[in-house]
C-alpha cells in the first residue's frame, strides 16, 4: 500500500548544494539558437539541463581537456600526495611541447602553484605537461589515470590521448562529458575555484591574460576555461553565479574567439532570463511524520538530508506542487537517511523531477511485547 501527500510551495531563496534533478523538459522561452556546433546548458544548483545542441556529439576538446589535467591534480593536493609549494623540474619534453605556453625553463624549478596557474590562466601546454609527469611518472602514464577518472565521473563517451588537449583521432569526449568534470570541480574543489576567475598571470617576467573574454565583461562569470585548435574551433566552457544561481556553459565549435565569447554570454543570459530558481526542501526539514510499526518511536520524520533546488520557467514558481509517495507499513528498524519513499515535483500535472524521501530519525525497533502487539494491529489494518 502507498501514501500520498501533496502541497503547494511558494517562491523560495535559492542557494547551492542542491539534489539532483532530471533533465529540464517543459516548454519555456525558447532557447537560441548559437553558430557553433554543439553547446549545453546546466543549472549547476539543481544539475537540470536548461538548454542542449548535438551535446552527445563526439568533438575534440582542445585544452578544454585540461580541466580533467586540474580534477587530478586537485585531487592529489587534497591527498597530501603533492603539495603548492613542492618544486618540479620541468622536462625537456615539456618544454617542448607545442602550441602556447607558460614559458617555463628545462631543469629550472617551478612550483606546483606556478603550474597550476600556468595551466590554467595562460593554458599553457608545457605547464600541463610539467604537472602530467609529475603526477604519472610521464604524460602517457597521467593520460591513463585521466581515462581512469572520465569513466568514474561516468564520462563514457570521452578518451583521453594527451594531458594538453593537443589534437589526435582518438582525443575526443562530448558537450555533456565536459560538465561532468567541470560541475565535479565546482563540486568538490571550490577552495580552487578562484584561479579560474584570474585574468592574468606573470611567469618568468611575461605577463599574459586569460583568453576567456567574459571574465572582462560579465561581473558574474567566474571560470572557467577556454580552448581552441584548428580542428576543434573555438571553445568556452563558462560558469556565472547571479541571485544565488549557479550557470554552467559549454560551447563548442565556434568560428571565432568573438564569437565563442558572445555565443556563451547568450546562452548564459538566456538560463537567468528564462528560468527562476527555487529551493523546493530545505536539508533535514521534515515534509510529513509518518507512522511506522514494530518501533520505539510510533512516528518517523521524514524529509532530505540535502537541499533541493530546482529551475522551473519564469514566473511558474508558485505552481510548483510536490507530491510524497511512501511505502506502507513502514516496519523498524529504520535510520537516518535511509530511502521510505519518493519526493516527485510537478507542474501542470507534468512531472519534472523525484528524489528520494529519506528518514530523518532513528527508529530502533520495540521490545518484543510492543513488535507482538503491532504485528496483532497490522493483521486487522
Amino acid at each position: 500500500m502507498k501514501r500520498f501527500l501533496s502541497c503547494f510551495l511558494p517562491v523560495l531563496c535559492v542557494l547551492l548544494l542542491a539534489s539532483s534533478a532530471s533533465a529540464f523538459e517543459l516548454p519555456a522561452t525558447p532557447p537560441p539558437e548559437l553558430d557553433a556546433t554543439a553547446w549545453l546548458l546546466i543549472d549547476l544548483s539543481s544539475g537540470q539541463t536548461l538548454a542542449e545542441h548535438d551535446a552527445d556529439r563526439r568533438v575534440e576538446p582542445a585544452s578544454l581537456t585540461k580541466l580533467m589535467t586540474a580534477y587530478l591534480v586537485f585531487g592529489a593536493l587534497r591527498q597530501g600526495v603533492i603539495h603548492p609549494n613542492d618544486t618540479v623540474l620541468p622536462s625537456t619534453h615539456a618544454w617542448k611541447t607545442e602550441g602556447s605556453r607558460m614559458f617555463i625553463e628545462p631543469g629550472k624549478p617551478v612550483t606546483i602553484d606556478n603550474l597550476l596557474h600556468g595551466m590554467i590562466v595562460q593554458s599553457g601546454n608545457d605547464a600541463t605537461v610539467a604537472l602530467a609527469e609529475r603526477l604519472g611518472g610521464s604524460e602517457a602514464g597521467f593520460v591513463s589515470m585521466m581515462n581512469q577518472a572520465a569513466q568514474q565521473l561516468g564520462m563514457t563517451h570521452t578518451h583521453f590521448v594527451t594531458a594538453t588537449g593537443l589534437p589526435d583521432p582518438q582525443h575526443y569526449t562530448t558537450a555533456r562529458d565536459l560538465s561532468r568534470v567541470a560541475s565535479a570541480i565546482e563540486r568538490e574543489f571550490p577552495q580552487y575555484l578562484p584561479l579560474f576567475a584570474l585574468r592574468d598571470f606573470r611567469y618568468n617576467h611575461i605577463d599574459q591574460s586569460n583568453r576567456n573574454r567574459l571574465l572582462w565583461t560579465d561581473p558574474s562569470v567566474d571560470g572557467m576555461k577556454t580552448g581552441h585548435t584548428e580542428s576543434a574551433g573555438y571553445c568556452l566552457i563558462a560558469s556565472a553565479h547571479r541571485g544565488g544561481r549557479r550557470l554552467l556553459s559549454i560551447v563548442l565549435g565556434t568560428p571565432s574567439d568573438a564569437l565563442r565569447a558572445s555565443e556563451s554570454q547568450r546562452l548564459l543570459n538566456y538560463g537567468f532570463q528564462a528560468f527562476d530558481g527555487i529551493r523546493l526542501v530545505r536539508a533535514n526539514t521534515a515534509l510529513a511524520s509518518l507512522q511506522v510499526w514494530k518501533g520505539k518511536r510510533a512516528h518517523v520524520r521524514a524529509g532530505s538530508l540535502g537541499n533541493i533546488d530546482l529551475s522551473v520557467p519564469h514566473g511558474r514558481a508558485k505552481d510548483v506542487k510536490i507530491s510524497l509517495t511512501t511505502r506502507q507499513p513502514l516496519i523498524a528498524p529504520l535510520y537516518v537517511g535511509q530511502t521510505i519513499g519518493t519526493i516527485t515535483v510537478s507542474l501542470d500535472n507534468q512531472t519534472l523531477a523525484s528524489y528520494p524521501l529519506q528518514s530523518l530519525d532513528n527508529v530502533p525497533v520495540a521490545s518484543v511485547f510492543g513488535r507482538a502487539w503491532d504485528s496483532l494491529m497490522l493483521k486487522f489494518k
